[in-house]
């Protein structure tokens, strides 16, 4: 039996399915499983669809399932922002040649208004919409993957709930629904503290990072440099991936020492790791192979097998979080960190893997539900301490991050940082709602086999001065040049003045705005293609305008309005009033 239900924004949401129940709560569909039979759900499990009656061209954005997939576009020709789609031949979280999925949110730009669907929650089922045409024309249809799992194996007959959200402008659209997802995912205690700032190895050293380099860069953040506050210690480290608290031998004095040394110094210690994975020769798998995710036919379950096998130390297997063993472990590696070693912040990379399906010691558990019980695990282990998440699933991570890496690694090169630049600034409403964003690192010095032109710096650095999240430089810190130094100094102050994220008018992404005081706002504009254009920027009253990263005056005068021209290809400029 068909029923429908009229939403608050005044489109009618259609249910199909009989073995659900729903209710309009607070704005928002709550699904519940009824059914009587025990079928297992599949993976395109429909729970509602409503009329699609925008304008083809119009303009949408689509976020996906994992940290490296996003796309934009319109019906008819779709851009994928992500270097790493969902469905593409290396994640293969759904097929090459299935219609296109748009997990958690899907937002139009219309003419004179916006609309926003999105899953609010997200305890146990992944959820996606897909644009379809039906007899009755062309809809949005809300689907979860039930992973194959069995009703009467769930421990609760609840769904995941549904929002149809409309706003004349994107800054109320998305304050309606980050104020939905909080309900279902009150967010942990630092989403709202100070920003770290701060300094992280990878960048620098990538995996062959030494003591010696830490020791160098740590003494480096003097002077100038001095609010450079924090030290992420990332990969490379450890002696396998899996065995997080058995250091490599490039750290003779041991991690524990070490951290110890960067709190002698007067900064904060941060730690990388993946959690949910481990390598062959890690001390962790080869005692316990009874603790990992195996495959239907008993094989333990290789990551490649089914999805993107990993960046090195491969073949990644997969930690059965669904175990309490497992759990127990992981609380004490992280406590271990936190309370011995005195770690003050946890950069969790591979997040993702943790959501991967398989066979698992608890029957009934998705790979989300196991991943979130992992994730509880941490916590339990890191007590007051920081959690940043990296590679992540992004709505199977809502209410167990304080941070969440929100875009891909960067790199010192003009593709890449137009990349990252998108894949901010279209998740950067999450800001101190959600989560606070990492937009990645600030990378402002060549290396010898990776380097650009000033110009794509500028880029970058105004990308990060619109973003307003963790600020961790990923240079080597002897090596920084005048112009990263004073890069610095200027992000210091905005840092001072503001840590909320510029807002966006537009799906465009070309005009960000950020009130900075009483007496200044920030204008941030971008231009992410080959013809140059002209931006009107206004202020309320007339004012002076500066260049913000050189303090040059701009006008002579005050003026309420000011044209701002922007270069061909990418490029950036950066206004303050006063």
């Amino acid at each position: 039996m068909t029923y429908q239900i009229t939403l608050p924004c005044h489109k009618v949401a259609t249910i199909q399915n009989t073995d659900i129940d729903v209710k309009l709560v607070h704005q928002q569909l709550q699904f519940n499983y009824i059914g009587l039979h025990n079928a297992p759900i599949h993976e395109r499990y429909q729970l509602c669809q409503v009329p699609f009656d925008a304008e083809s061209s119009s303009v949408f954005l689509g976020d996906g399932f994992q940290m490296l997939s996003q796309c934009r576009g319109t019906l008819t020709q779709v851009e994928e922002i992500g270097r790493c789609p969902d469905n593409n031949s290396s994640y293969r979280i759904y097929g090459q040649n299935d219609p296109k999925r748009f997990y958690n949110t899907l937002v139009i730009e219309e003419a004179d208004s916006f609309v926003l669907f999105g899953f609010t929650s997200c305890h146990r089922f992944a959820g996606y919409f897909e644009i379809e045409e039906t007899e009755q024309g062309r809809v949005i249809a809300a689907y979860i993957d039930g992973e194959h799992t069995y009703p009467q194996d769930w421990t609760n007959s609840e769904l995941e709930s549904v929002a149809v959200l409309e706003a004349d402008s994107l800054a109320n659209l998305y304050q309606q629904y980050a104020e939905l997802i909080q309900a279902n995912h009150p967010p942990r205690p630092h989403v709202r503290s100070e920003a770290p700032v701060g300094w992280c190895s990878w960048y620098a050293y990538y995996a062959e990072v030494t003591q010696d380099n830490v020791i160098q860069n740590l003494d480096a953040m003097r002077g100038d440099l001095e609010p450079l506050e924090w030290v992420l210690l990332d990969d490379g480290y450890q002696a396998f991936m899996g065995d997080w608290l058995d250091p490599s031998d490039k750290f003779s004095s041991g991690v524990k020492e070490l951290i110890q040394e960067i709190k002698r110094k007067g900064k904060r210690p941060a730690i990388w790791l993946a959690p949910f994975i481990a390598q062959p020769e890690s001390i962790v798998f080869r005692q316990h192979p009874d603790w990992f995710v195996k495959t239907e036919h008993g094989d333990l379950l290789k990551a490649e097998d089914i999805t993107y096998g990993g960046w090195r130390c491969t073949p990644w297997y997969i930690l059965d979080t669904s175990n309490p063993e497992v759990q127990d472990h992981l609380t004490r590696v992280l406590r271990t960190m936190r309370e011995e070693w005195g770690v003050e912040l946890f950069k969790l990379d591979a997040n993702y893997w943790g959501t991967l399906k398989g066979v698992r010691y608890q029957s009934g558990v998705t790979g989300v539900q196991a991943y979130r019980m992992g994730m509880q695990a941490i916590a339990d282990g890191v007590g007051d301490g920081w959690i940043l998440g990296c590679n992540a699933p992004m709505w199977p991570s809502l209410g167990t991050v304080d941070a969440m890496r929100v875009s891909d690694d960067v790199e010192r090169h003009p593709e890449r940082f137009r990349q990252i630049a998108l894949e901010t600034f279209y998740r950067s409403w999450q800001h101190r709602q959600l989560w606070q964003i990492d937009p990645d690192c600030i990378t402002l010095v060549s290396l010898p086999n990776q380097g650009t032109e000033r110009q794509y710096y500028d880029f970058h650095r105004t990308v990060v001065l619109a973003s307003g999240g963790l600020m961790l430089s990923g240079d080597p810190l002897p090596e920084l040049t005048p112009f990263a130094t004073q890069t610095w100094q200027k992000l210091m102050v905005r840092q001072k003045h503001s840590q909320a994220a510029a807002s966006f008018r537009s799906l465009s992404m070309n005009h960000a705005f950020l009130s900075l005081s009483e007496k200044n706002d920030l204008h941030c504009l971008f231009n992410y293609d080959d013809a140059p254009f002209t931006m009107t920027l206004t202020s309320s009253s007339p004012v002076h305008w500066y260049d913000y990263w050189t303090g040059e005056r701009l006008t002579e005068e005050k003026l309420q309005v000011l044209e701002i021209a922007l270069d061909a290809g990418l490029s950036s400029r950066a206004i303050v009033t006063a």
